[in-house]
This record gives C-alpha cells, sequence and structure tokens, in this order.
C-alpha cells in the first residue's frame, strides 16, 4: 500500500507539473478576453473565459494554433462549440459549471487531451457521453465531481490511459466495479459520498491504487 500511495503522489506531482507549465506561461500568451486573443491568435496559449458571458457560436477555433489551456467554466453554455475540436495542442480544457447535456461528436478528435474537467454539470449525460470521452486516447485525469452521479457507465472502462478519477461530491453508495478495469488507475477520488470505509472491498489493499474517502 506505502509503494500505491508513493505512485499516486507521484502522479498528482506529474500534473501538478503540467499545470505548473501553464501557470508559467508568459503574460504575453495568456488570455483572458476573448477579443483581445482573436487579435493575437498565434500567441495565445493559454485562454481563460471562465465566469464569463461569451458568444461561441462563430468562433474559428482553427486559428489558435498553439493553444494548450481553454477555460468556459462557469460559462453558461448550453452546448459545447464543435469546433474546440481544431486546437490540436489543447491539453486542458475545462468545461465545468455549465448547462450542457452533451459533447459534440467532433470531440473524439482531442487526441492530445490529457486533463477533462466536466464537474458541476447536473444536465451532463455520462453515459450518452461515454462514446466521445473514451476516445480521448491521451487522457490521464477526468473530473466528475459533484454530478449527482449514482453509478459508472461500463464504457468507462474504455478509459484505458486513465490515472486520476474525480467522483467527489456525488451519490455513491459503494465502490464503482467498473473502475477495477482501469489499467493505469493511480488515484480514485470518492470522498463526499455515502460509502462505508469499512466495507470489505475497501479493506482490499491489493487494487493498485490509492482510493480517498475523506
Amino acid at each position: 500500500m506505502k509503494h500505491i500511495l508513493i505512485t499516486a503522489l507521484s502522479l498528482l506531482f506529474c500534473n501538478a507539473i503540467l499545470f505548473a507549465q501553464i501557470e508559467n506561461v508568459p503574460n504575453s500568451n495568456k488570455f483572458s478576453n476573448l477579443t483581445e486573443a482573436l487579435q493575437n491568435t498565434e500567441k495565445v496559449i493559454s485562454l481563460d473565459l471562465s465566469n464569463q458571458t461569451v458568444l461561441l457560436k462563430d468562433i474559428n477555433w482553427e486559428v489558435f494554433i498553439n493553444l494548450e489551456y481553454l477555460s468556459l467554466k462557469n460559462d453558461h453554455l448550453t452546448s459545447i462549440p464543435e469546433g474546440i475540436a481544431k486546437l490540436t495542442k489543447l491539453k486542458i480544457l475545462d468545461l465545468s459549471g455549465n448547462n450542457f447535456k452533451t459533447l459534440p461528436n467532433t470531440l473524439k478528435g482531442l487526441s492530445k487531451l490529457e486533463v477533462l474537467y466536466l464537474n458541476d454539470e447536473k444536465e451532463f449525460d455520462l453515459k450518452q457521453n461515454m462514446d466521445i470521452i473514451s476516445s480521448m486516447t491521451s487522457l490521464r485525469e477526468l473530473h466528475l465531481e459533484n454530478n449527482n452521479l449514482k453509478a459508472l457507465p461500463n464504457k468507462i472502462e474504455k478509459l484505458k490511459n486513465l490515472e486520476l478519477l474525480y467522483l467527489n461530491n456525488n451519490k455513491f453508495i459503494e465502490l464503482p466495479k467498473q473502475v477495477m478495469s482501469l489499467e493505469y488507475l493511480q488515484y480514485l477520488d470518492l470522498k463526499d459520498n455515502n460509502i462505508n470505509p469499512n466495507i470489505p472491498e475497501l479493506n482490499n489493499v491489493n487494487f493498485g491504487f490509492k482510493i480517498n474517502l475523506k
């Protein structure tokens, strides 16, 4: 178990490095205003449009040839622009806190995406979207916190490269059996659910990944 904990902490550290790389992007390559970003498209590495009311329908996302981080968090979106799939260098995508039910099929093309935030999405249908999410072949970290989830769809097993899975603040009453098929999973966050920490499954030290229940 000590080895598992060390491995999980190492992964968390590696992901912290990824975010640090984004944070350390020069200010000249960070944008939080869409109009300014569209005037400097090749310079944009980080685009944070969170907590805004933005019109995204007619944007040609393909012009952001160097974009690695995109946040549309808390933007009241009822649909996600299909053109995001043209962001060929995108590594981190934050879609949390919106009002959409489905992702566009085009997002299957996000082959370099490593981190996806889909938390605080009460309308989101995880089962209906699993074909799209599981096609993101580089995905290592998935956030599904506070989504009123009671179970996981079986197709989540297709996320073969997933290492970090966040399911906290949901309505699970037991360990989702589907996570046992995630070969590379190292860290599972289940805190603030209704799971009894003393059930036999959670006393099995041979999971291969660290579980956080509190």
